[in-house]
């Protein structure tokens, strides 16, 4: 079995990585094959050795190994690196004597040659095995190791990748980019000047490194944007910031960034930087597109253009070529230019005089002292990024972007026409990396989407302003969303380097890989909202999404040598600093290549640019100069995707006309012996024959004057396939790339094309354009990503086009939709004269691209098809997707899922072919209707569905002179009007909305068959058919078209390949409509549910004159829960009413709040205030005046009991009302301690009444007004003095009196007593208060009088309010989540109703009693609702002016009412349960667990509860109103309680014995000892607070109770106490006698200092239940009672 294994891994050993080894590119050069166990992975090539990575992780070397002792003087066959085995490699580099590889855990290992420190192991001159090296970052606290990506090597030096993307060297030269003289670097260092940036791909040459670097920064990066330069010390940065937008730049430029070396002193540098250097033979001219520009910068700024237009003047009016060399020249830029006004720089005149001194400097004197003098670069400086994460679960909201006027044609961010170098217009798509403000636009644009993962990819292009409907209609997965969560701390060690020059007018010397600074939203805000909404990724989430849809917005970084100019920077300077090569920097680069002395550079549109030395035709080109990048010449279809570069030759490798693919070869002819020609080589591009037959080639490496091709044979066609997909993919993108930059572009920068097109069309023509530019964008992600798939995993699973479908499926999808409404307003008709003026009249360009053959087609079908062609796109993403499938097997997980990504494209392939034929259809109905007045009709968006013009459908009683045609889009049906005459001329016409029609047949006598209704918000009406077919068609046509325009069909129809369709759409539906005809809701709009043409359920009701009402609705009537909003112009505030509706109007419970000021909060009946409800009154209702009256209302008006709180008087009123009035019995109180209570009428005191002050003074007699006396009556004083007699005047001034003065002198206090007596006599009843309370109480219950219904409707009722109620509470927009857990759990179990058959048994007392708890606890079930209430208005009574003495026996009486009226309502809800003071028994397993709650029956001696109201709800009720009546309570004992107190106080000086002495206990009670934690201590003479210690305690107690039943308890707890204490002593069989026990007892109460025991005694007696007071609890509290008599009556002067 091994041998067959292992000869089964051979064979497929020799069919993928299959490893070709040749030199030279004659026609005889035969590629040699290497032959190893396993599939070669990856090689490397050094000048004359090679390193390979097989599968599973093994290294092989070959070639001259001189630092292996063995192998020094012989080239060997590859030879295993055994020291590597079982780590895992992979990757590995060869430099031109040494080798490295990465291993698995981020290690790298490397050996060979190190006389420079190449290899970072010191001490070696040579390393012959693999070794490790440690690269340590000691920035973190603590020190951590590297995880490493990547690596490269060069002749002398080495570099790495890390996980956090930064770069770090080592070895010896300029070339590591290190801020360092001494070499060699043994220690691998950071290069600095690259930190904070995203570096994707590393490269080194002989002696130069290369660097392709993300060009969107990392989040976080505002922090810094008004950082100093770390030498200069200058503000690197400058910001403005108006109204809308904010501006920044960093003009400021270092000239200290850079050492210059190798120039003659005195020279002159010829060449100018990269962005004056002439260009010549570039596939792309540098058109000179402002790369800072923003399109609504024109609207918000008028001076804009001139101020540009006079900086480029004086700009471009510098000679080419100037005499100066990169650093000289930017800052001579940045004097010469001049500055407007409205840019301010701090500082400003002392940075130009600097700069100018600097540059001057520069100019006249060599650059090699001023790089020893001055050059000291700053090992870490802070650049300025921008954030680009958009946190969506915030989404801000940001100003709106200004609309372009006529002059400003620009619609996409980088659709920007500027004024090129030679003042032409130029077109303004510009190559996709994005040239102005369009990464900070599409950051802007992301905040409206969900799942950035799912959405379009492109920074690019989107459309950033001109108020069309979709202003950032898809949401944009740019790079930013790849960042690594490691970032944020990369950003923090970023530098500022060289030739930073940021300015919107200049848009050359703009460096994409520092932030787009030029935004119209505040940088702040977006700092703020700068984490997507996912959150952080994690690390392998950013790789895998970079590895999908890479980004395309690179840059190449340069650093080192530069004699040959493989720098790319114009010049042969070296560089010690990375610099970024301009040039390349809107090139989508996706790959960097180093050869020795030359670099290559391959962009997305498989496009290879080459710089450096070309002595032997390296490069491909013979451009000159060869210092900056040039376009290798390939021929016509020619697709280059990868290649390597070796000494002094390049090998390219690329896509022909099939997609096996094919290589080339330019550089140096390598010579055999027997050959007499020398020095020959090709400086173009050749074909190497031999590439057809090695089998599919996947990656090409090069080095020395080797080259080695990796290749696989076409196992069951799975590899055949992957490279038509990359090459099919490829293509494609290369044809969108020239469609945009040879078609759009022109288009668009034209200035007759608005003129053509019209101001709506031109929006329509930019916003297809944008979704053109992102659908390019994204393709060009993934043409790229299927290169990286077919050279790594080749795991089918990790296809973006299936891993990421999401995206790909909606940016089709957003590209169909704007071509599909430009072509139904006509726009390729109207695109055809500015086209034919731009591309030619026979638009030779538009056939080439379309590479069709098709003769007599019209221009604008011409065009039609070119916008169409991407989408055709989809059909062969299905061809070869299924066509990959059938390489797996039908079970396995990868077949399937490649068959569901083919079903998804080809069902999307399906709809657009739909919509495609719909808007041709649309629009050749436009094109053919003549008549004008339905122009108006004509939408971008409307697609005709069908339309009545042979008289399929018309109107039933239509006259007979009349036309009707109807026409059905896919978002309304249109009824046309007019007369037969002009059949063409319609006099009216009705638009009715889909959304909110509902169609159904309908027949009668009078129509038969054939007729149909339709109903819409506002009218009916019915249209009859020709025939039934016709009827059956229009049904089926409108109930289509109205459920997709209510999105239903959206999934289920369109993308649905079954036909599964819904008949008929749904009859309730959410929509919008806005009522035209006459009545209430005229010119109101309407947004929410519907049934059947009438609003029914929630939705919003606005109407024009600022009235909302928002809450639900049932038959077009607000109905339920709702909040409505009316504006009152006298006070400019809203009046605003929020609670229940009926029938259109406001009923039932609902809050008012007043535009006065004024809140009511109750019943409403009838749009007007009825029932129980509360009106507050504050300053704005009135300001000398602030009242709350709580109480009855009937038909808006106050009647029946109420309490009126005049805040401002300090009066209250409690009585009753009438038509707003005073009117009959009530009481008034007064905050100066007044007392009345009488008759009043019309709002007076007029009527026989009782006035008592504070002092006792009483009056009882008659009154005429408000404290007015007024006829006969009797005056009491305190001292028991009296008047009787008649009375005229007012209280408190003058009084006339005419009757008898009585002066007793006997019986004074029997007289006293009297006057409290006569208290209440003219009261309001406590049985008469808040009636309309509990009415509306029993209502809820579903009873119209107390006690009349049915109970299991009650119950229904209840479950109904409380399941309502809890929706409301969940979905409330004003207060959401206002239910906590606990609550809703509450709320549950209320939904569980206490069941018993029969007699209420104890079980079913005891949950009957913890249901009545918890319903108490939840103001939403019915009884919470009316304790709640209880407890407002008993607190509006007794509280503040409220809380008088007089007022004690009314708030007693009233909780008595209470708990009379609530047990009624408990007992029609339970009605087992047995009237007041009934008993229940106990059962036989069960006992009584609580002694007050239970009792015995006296008569049966029966254990069991007695049930009464007190028991049952006093413990719910009285916690809630303890405060209030406990202060009237001791109002009233006031007198008593001083006396009592003051005793107290005296008594409790005494120690313990001598105060027990005083009290007459029996000595044989005394304690002889107590226990003092856990220690036995004699009582001492001096002892005090120690006996009786434990009862003491716990009747202090009584004071934390409520209820008098838990004021017993304490009671009897405190007698077990003493017991206990006393049994120690005396034995357990002592039985006690009332005159040993009292005093005893007041000892402990005397003790205790309860401070108003008086208080607590008069409560406990008033309401305890009356079944206790005559057995044990009862003598207990008679015993307290005495006890509290009997200490005020003490006589304490012997002490």
């Amino acid at each position: 079995m091994e041998g067959q294994k292992s000869a089964e891994e051979e064979e497929a050993s020799h069919k993928r990585g299959v490893l070709h080894k040749w030199q030279g590119y004659s026609c005889t050069v035969n590629p040699e094959k290497v032959l190893l166990p396993r599939p070669v992975l990856q090689a490397a090539l050094g000048i004359n050795h090679g390193v390979l990575l097989t599968d599973g992780g093994l290294v092989y070397s070959f070639g001259e190994l001189p630092w292996k002792q063995d192998l020094r003087s012989q080239a060997v066959e590859p030879v295993l690196e055994s020291s590597l085995n079982g780590q895992r490699v992979v990757h590995v580099s060869a430099g031109s004597f040494h080798c490295g590889a990465i291993t698995e855990d981020g290690g790298v290992h490397m050996w060979g040659e190190n006389s420079h420190g190449q290899c970072g192991v010191s001490g070696l001159n040579l390393v012959p095995n693999p070794t490790r090296v440690s690269i340590v970052d000691d920035e973190t606290g603590p020190p951590e190791l590297v995880w490493i990506l990547d690596v490269a090597c060069g002749a002398q030096h080495t570099l790495a990748l890390s996980g956090k993307h930064e770069v770090w060297a080592w070895g010896t030269g300029c070339q590591l980019g290190l801020v360092t003289n001494v070499f060699p670097v043994w220690k691998p260092q950071k290069v600095e000047h690259l930190s904070g940036r995203y570096v994707v791909q590393i490269a080194c040459g002989g002696f130069h490194s290369l660097a392709l670097v993300r060009s969107l920064p990392s989040p976080e990066s505002c922090q810094s944007c008004m950082d100093k330069c770390g030498q200069c010390q200058q503000l690197r940065y400058t910001m403005i910031d108006k109204d809308d937008h904010v501006i920044i730049s960093d003009n400021h430029y270092c000239p200290l960034g850079v050492e210059l070396t190798d120039v003659k002193q005195g020279q002159k540098s010829k060449q100018g930087s990269p962005a004056q250097t002439p260009k010549t033979d570039l596939s792309e001219p540098d058109l000179g597109f402002s790369e800072d520009f923003c399109p609504s910068q024109k609207a918000l700024d008028g001076s804009y253009q001139d101020d540009t237009g006079t900086k480029r003047e004086d700009f471009h009016s510098e000679p080419s070529s100037v005499s100066m060399t990169d650093s000289s020249e930017a800052a001579q830029q940045h004097l010469t230019r001049p500055r407007t006004k409205s840019f301010p720089y701090p500082n400003e005149q002392a940075l130009k005089d600097y700069l100018r001194r600097m540059s001057d400097q520069s100019a006249s004197e060599h650059f090699e002292a001023v790089s020893l003098a001055g050059s000291r670069p700053p090992s870490r400086q802070t650049s300025l990024k921008d954030p680009y994460r958009l946190d969506q679960s915030d989404k801000p909201t940001f100003p709106a972007l200004g609309t372009l006027d006529g002059s400003s044609s620009i619609e996409l961010s980088d659709f920007a026409p500027v004024t090129s170098p030679d003042s032409s217009p130029h077109s303004i798509l510009s190559s996709p990396v994005g040239h102005c403000a369009s990464p900070m636009v599409d950051s802007v644009c992301d905040y409206s989407h969900e799942d950035s993962d799912n959405k379009v990819v492109s920074p690019t292009d989107p459309l950033t302003s001109n108020g069309s409907e979709d202003t950032c209609d898809t949401g944009l997965v740019t790079a930013r969303n790849r960042l690594s969560p490691d970032e944020s701390l990369e950003t923090k060690n970023s530098a500022s380097l060289i030739d930073v020059r940021i300015d919107f007018t200049e848009e050359r010397s703009r460096r994409r890989s520092l932030p787009t600074l030029l935004t119209q939203v505040s940088p702040l805000v977006l700092h703020r909202a700068n984490y997507s909404k996912k959150g952080a990724s994690t690390t392998s989430d950013n790789s895998e999404k970079e590895n999908l849809l890479p980004s395309l917005f690179t840059e190449v970084w340069s650093w080192g040598r530069g004699q040959e100019g493989q720098l790319g920077h114009g010049d042969i300077l070296p560089r010690l600093q990375p610099l970024c090569i301009k040039s390349l920097s809107k090139k989508e680069v996706v790959k960097i290549i180093a050869g020795s002395n030359h670099s290559l550079a391959i962009t997305a549109q498989c496009q290879v640019y080459s710089w450096g030395s070309n002595k032997f035709g390296q490069l491909g080109h013979m451009n000159s100069p060869s210092t900056v990048p040039h376009l290798v010449k390939m021929s016509d279809g020619i697709r280059v995707w990868d290649a390597a570069g070796g000494q002094t030759h390049t090998v390219l490798l690329a896509d022909g006309d099939c997609f096996q693919p094919i290589l080339y070869y330019t550089g140096e002819q390598i010579q055999t012996q027997n050959d007499s020609q020398a020095g020959t080589y090709t400086q173009t591009p050749a074909l190497l024959p031999f590439c057809m037959n090695i089998g599919y080639v996947s990656s090409v490496f090069a080095g020395g004057v080797s080259c080695v091709a990796l290749a696989d044979q076409n196992v069951m066609g799975f590899i055949a396939t992957l490279h038509e997909l990359a090459s099919a993919e490829r293509k494609f993108y290369c044809s969108l790339s020239k469609l945009k930059s040879q078609i759009l572009r022109p288009l668009l920068a034209q200035g007759s094309v608005r003129s053509y097109l019209g101001q709506t069309s031109m929006r329509l023509f930019q916003k297809m354009a944008g979704c053109f530019s992102r659908l390019c964008h994204l393709t060009g992600q993934h043409a790229t990503s299927l290169t990286h798939f077919l050279q790594h995993s080749r795991d089918v699973k990790t296809l973006a086009i299936l891993r990421k479908a999401a995206i790909f499926l909606e940016t089709y999808k957003d590209y169909s939709s704007p071509v599909g409404n430009f072509l139904v307003m006509g726009g390729f008709q109207a695109l055809v004269k500015p086209s034919q003026e731009c591309l030619g009249r026979k638009l030779e360009l538009v056939q080439k691209l379309l590479e069709r053959k098709e003769k007599n087609v019209s221009p604008s079908d011409l065009l039609l098809n070119l916008f169409y062609m991407p989408l055709q796109h989809l059909h062969d993403y299905g061809r070869l997707l299924l066509k990959l499938a059938t390489c797996f097997d039908v079970t396995s997980v990868e077949y399937q899922r490649i068959q569901d990504g083919c079903l998804q494209y080809e069902v999307l392939a399906h709809l657009l072919s739909k919509q495609r034929k719909e808007a041709e259809s649309t629009h050749a109905f436009w094109k053919n209707f003549s008549g004008k007045s339905l122009e108006s009709l004509r939408k971008p968006s409307r697609r005709l569905v069908c339309e009545s013009g042979n008289k399929g459908l018309t109107l039933q009683n239509a006259g007979r002179f009349s036309v009707n045609w109807f026409i059905l889009f896919n978002d309304a049906l249109v009824h046309a009007q007019g007369t037969i005459p002009s059949k063409k001329f319609f006099s009216s016409h009705f638009v009715y909305s889909l959304a909110t029609l509902w169609v159904e047949p309908f027949s009668d006598e009078n129509i038969g068959l054939l007729g149909l209704k339709l109903t819409t918000p506002e009218e009916s009406f019915m249209v009859l058919a020709s025939s039934p077919e016709e009827k059956g068609k229009w049904l089926r046509a409108i109930n289509q078209a109205v459920d997709d325009a209510l999105g239903i069909g959206l999934d289920g129809g369109d993308m649905s390949l079954s036909g599964n369709q819904r008949v008929e759409p749904p009859i309730s539906r959410t929509a919008t409509h806005t009522f035209t005809k006459e009545g209430r809701l005229k010119d109101a709009a309407y947004s929410g549910r519907w049934v059947s043409g009438k609003p029914h359920g929630k939705g919003t009701l606005k109407w024009p004159d600022g009235r909302v009402y928002c809450g639900t609705f049932k038959n077009g009537l607000e109905d339920g829960f709702g909040d409505y909003m009316m504006p009152n112009k006298t006070f400019n505030k809203y009046d605003r009413y929020k609670g229940h509706w009926k029938e259109g109007k406001m009923n039932g419970f609902g809050t008012y709040w007043y535009a006065t000021g004024e809140v009511y909060e109750g019943s409403f009946q009838d749009n007007q205030r009825h029932g129980h409800g509360m009106l507050s009154s504050g300053r704005l209702a009135s300001p000398s005046s602030s009242s709350v009256f709580i109480g009855h209302w009937l038909h808006d008006k106050r009647n029946g009991y109420g309490v009126f709180d005049d805040i401002t008087k300090g009066e209250k009123y409690m009585g009753m009302w009438v038509e707003d009035q005073r009117q009959g019995s009530g009481v008034v109180v007064t905050q100066f301690g007044l007392y009345y209570e009488g008759a009043f009428s019309n709002n007076k005191m007029m009527g026989n009444g009782l006035l008592l002050c504070d002092d006792d003074t009483a009056f009882e007699g008659e009154f005429s007004e408000d404290w007015m006396l007024n006829g006969k009556g009797v005056l009491s004083m305190p001292n028991g003095d009296s008047f009787d007699g008649i009375f005229v005047g007012e209280w408190g001034s003058e009084l006339k009196v005419a009757g008898t003065f009585i002066k007793p002198c006997l019986y004074e206090s029997e007289k006293r007593e009297n006057i409290p007596s006569v208290v209440g006599r003219y009261v309001v009843p406590a049985e008469q208060k808040w009636k309309a309370v509990f009415k509306e109480c029993w209502s809820r219950l579903g009873c119209e009088t107390p006690g009349q219904g049915e109970n299991e409707r009650a119950w229904e009722n209840i479950a109904i309010i409380l399941t309502t109620s809890r929706r409301q509470q969940r979905e409330s927009v004003l207060s959401p989540g206002t239910l906590s857990r606990s609550q809703c759990k509450m709320l549950e179990s209320l939904e569980v109703i206490p069941q018993h058959i029969g007699p209420v048994t104890a079980e079913a007392y005891d949950s009957i009693r913890r249901y009545i708890i918890k319903s108490c606890d939840t103001p939403l079930h019915p009884l919470g609702w009316l304790l709640e209430t209880l407890v407002t208005v008993y607190r509006m009574t007794y509280v503040g002016v409220g809380s008088n003495r007089r007022l004690l026996q009314q708030a007693v009486q009233e909780i008595q009412s209470y708990l009379k009226r609530i047990f009624q309502l408990v007992r029609f809800l339970f009605p087992g349960l047995p009237e007041d003071g009934g008993f229940i028994s106990e059962s036989s397993g069960r006992r009584a667990s609580d002694s007050l709650c239970s009792s015995i029956n006296s008569d049966t001696a029966q254990l069991g509860w007695i049930v009464s109201s007190s028991s049952l709800l006093l413990p719910v009720l009285l916690p809630r109103l303890y405060p209030p009546l406990f202060m009237l309570y001791t109002l009233e004992r006031e007198r008593e309680e001083e006396v009592y107190w003051d005793c107290v106080l005296r008594l409790n000086k005494q120690p313990d014995l001598s105060l027990l002495t005083f009290l007459g206990v029996p000595q044989k009670f005394w304690p002889v000892s107590i226990s003092v934690l856990g220690e036995k201590k004699e009582v001492l003479p001096n002892t005090k607070d120690a006996c009786f210690a434990t009862a003491v305690e716990t009747l202090q107690q009584i004071s934390t109770t409520f209820t008098p039943a838990d004021k017993l308890q304490v009671i009897q707890l405190t007698f077990e106490d003493v017991t206990q204490d006393v049994q120690v002593v005396l034995g357990q069989d002592f039985l006690w006698c009332m005159d040993d026990l009292f005093p005893i007892f007041l000892y402990i109460v005397l003790r205790a200092r309860i401070r108003n025991l008086g208080s607590e005694v008069s409560l406990i007696e008033d309401l305890m239940d009356p079944a206790l007071q005559h057995g044990e609890l009862g003598l207990m509290f008679t015993t307290l009672k005495a006890c509290y008599y009997q200490i005020q009556n003490e006589k304490t002067t012997g002490f």
